[in-house]
């Protein structure tokens, strides 16, 4: 099964996650200096925000997948929706290690479909497009290098656990 995700760019980190806090009437499952996230079961949900210096709003939707091969489909997905797919094999952000693949809509809102697996103590790490120390996790597909990229299957494989 697939969980929604949404992430917010948040100029005030407490304020909003007291706000979300009341709202969910839950604690974040994950809190830090620069990031907040709950997973939430009603709805099937991962609400994230983030204090990255980015303008406020939403930075980029998305599903998480609960396997690898949940992402391989939802990769497929992608590819037959026709935009241009950005994977991103072993990632480190936001506090995780993920497998994913970024896309834009026809409006240009970024959609990050990911499979996690581990943790990171960092929110952003060393490689890939969201490893490379930008402002936040949500590059831009059209903003990456044309490559020829292999099958969907081929791109991410699953791993031991995934984002």
């Amino acid at each position: 099964m697939n969980r929604f995700h949404v992430h917010l760019n948040v100029n005030d980190l407490d304020a909003s996650i007291r706000f979300y806090t009341q709202l969910f009437a839950s604690e974040p499952s994950v809190r830090k200096d620069d990031y907040a996230k709950w997973m939430l079961d009603d709805p099937r949900l991962n609400f994230a925000i983030s204090n990255t210096g980015r303008a406020p709003g939403i930075d980029h939707l998305g599903f998480q997948a609960d396997a690898g091969e949940g992402l391989q489909e939802l990769g497929r997905r992608l590819d037959a929706a026709g935009g241009s797919v950005l994977p991103e094999v072993g990632a480190t952000c936001c506090y995780a290690r993920s497998d994913k693949f970024w896309t834009e809509d026809p409006q240009g809102t970024k959609w990050e479909t990911f499979h996690t697996f581990g943790e990171s103590t960092r929110y952003h790490g060393g490689s890939g497009a969201c490893d490379s120390g930008a402002a936040a996790c949500s590059p831009s597909p059209v903003e990456q290098p044309a490559v020829q990229q292999p099958a969907v299957a081929e791109r991410c494989a699953p791993r031991s656990g995934c984002c």
